[in-house]
């Protein structure tokens, strides 16, 4: 559905069902945004909508999509809202729910809450409707709470931190000043038009730029909302998820602080990070592509520690989701614990060429054709233990993936190539 003024206010009313359910007295929401122009009246309309159906809200103002999870549980909330489409450009926008505890609501209460939209039910009048105060000073509770699980301080630690003229624009320089980093940013000025406009985790020239200029030790990127972090070396070397959970892995297996030695994370993963794990005794549970699966996969297995190629890295001993300002302290802080360089600590990784070719305009149902199948089955004959292929039907459009990887770039695209012609002509 389109999210406009009317849409955002139903949403609330709806998200206000759930979170009285199974509640004795009145519920209560936090709400929080990023800078989005449209985030100042949708933010509006989901609060009345909230508060008209007797729910009482605190509004929580700009902050990033895993600090509007962390107070929904600090602060006993029954239901967390977001507003934030994340990477994507301003003009978008979108809404995220949490449940008591922090977590995202599960496909079956999404489900839920959607089957609900608009449905007639009795609504409170008078006093029994809900009251809204502002809680903008919640920020700081979450700072606090990132710095409760540093093992030390970062003191002297020169970095460039890029806030994507998002959600972490205030939070994350303080958090990190607070940590004793020295730090300069860029992307920390929005003005509710330019979040993700050539800046952040998904732009990250200006931050290598920054970074290079500047002398610093090294960069750190956010997306909008905060929920996902990538990194610069100091020579100015984008460094991406797979090689920042290495990193953490390794951090946290030499403390004995991986659950079973196991990391999570997705099919997307390079290959070269899976061979990094099992040089280092560790094992990796993979899941279909998306956060949602990673956290469903280590919660069903007691893990502690998976996330994505994206920078979205979930860390269950202190956030209840993927938390980019969390991921990025802690990566500090093995530089600083180390006495190594972020590019000395990612060496530990080799990534793999990989080629990706999005396949449009074809029949995703046959994404299993026979003809397809065994071409699948040659290129991975012809890349053995070196490399290998990934076919993967797209969850919302007419369109297939093809990702190899290899050891030699030319070979990665030349496979990836022939696959791409294949799905063009078996799956039209």
């Amino acid at each position: 559905m389109d999210l406009s003024v009317a849409a955002a206010h139903v949403l609330g009313d709806a998200g206000a069902f759930h979170a009285s359910v199974g509640r004795r007295g009145r519920p209560i929401a936090v709400v929080g945004r990023d800078p989005r122009a449209s985030g100042e009246f949708l933010e509006a309309a989901v609060v009345a909508g909230l508060a008209s159906s007797g729910v009482d809200v605190l509004r929580l103002g700009v902050l990033p999509t895993p600090a509007v999870a962390y107070l929904t549980s600090a602060l006993g909330a029954d239901l967390g809202v977001m507003l934030s489409a994340s990477h994507n450009p301003a003009p978008d926008n979108g809404v995220k729910f949490f449940t008591r505890g922090g977590y995202k609501l599960p496909d079956a209460v999404e489900n839920e809450i959607e089957q609900r939209l608009g449905e007639k039910w009795d609504r409170p009048v008078g006093s029994s409707v809900g009251r809204v105060r502002d809680a903008y000073g919640e920020a700081d509770r979450y700072v606090a709470h990132l710095l409760t699980t540093l093992p030390h301080r970062l003191d002297g630690l020169r970095v460039v931190v890029d806030c994507a003229h998002g959600a972490a624009h205030m939070v994350a320089p303080e958090a990190l000043l607070r940590a004793g980093a020295v730090v300069e940013t860029i992307g920390a000025a929005p003005d509710g038009l330019n979040i993700n406009d050539g800046v952040g985790s998904t732009h990250l020239d200006a931050l290598k730029e920054a970074v290079v200029e500047r002398g610093a030790d090294l960069g750190i990127a956010y997306d909008g909302d905060a929920d996902r972090c990538l990194a610069v070396t100091g020579d100015g070397q984008e460094v991406d998820g797979d090689q920042i959970m290495a990193v953490l892995a390794l951090a946290m297996h030499a403390d004995g602080r991986l659950v079973r030695d196991t990391v999570v994370a997705t099919v997307m993963s390079n290959l070269g990070f899976k061979i990094a794990l099992r040089n280092a005794g560790l094992t990796m549970v993979e899941t279909a592509v998306g956060d949602r699966y990673v956290l469903e996969a280590m919660q069903e297995g007691g893990f502690n520690f998976g996330g994505e190629q994206s920078g979205h890295v979930i860390m269950l001993d202190h956030a209840t989701t993927g938390d980019g300002l969390l991921t990025s302290l802690h990566v500090l802080a093995e530089v600083v614990r180390s006495g190594r360089s972020l590019a000395e600590l990612v060496s530990v990784m080799t990534k793999l060429p990989q080629v990706l070719i999005n396949v449009r305009d074809v029949d995703k149902a046959k994404a299993s054709a026979p003809e397809l199948v065994a071409a699948v089955a040659r290129a991975e004959a012809e890349l053995g233990d070196s490399g290998r292929v990934l076919i993967r039907p797209s969850g919302t459009e007419p369109m297939i993936r093809v990702m190899v990887e290899a050891e030699a770039p030319d070979t990665a695209a030349s496979v990836a190539g022939r696959l791409a012609e294949v799905v063009r002509t078996a799956c039209a």
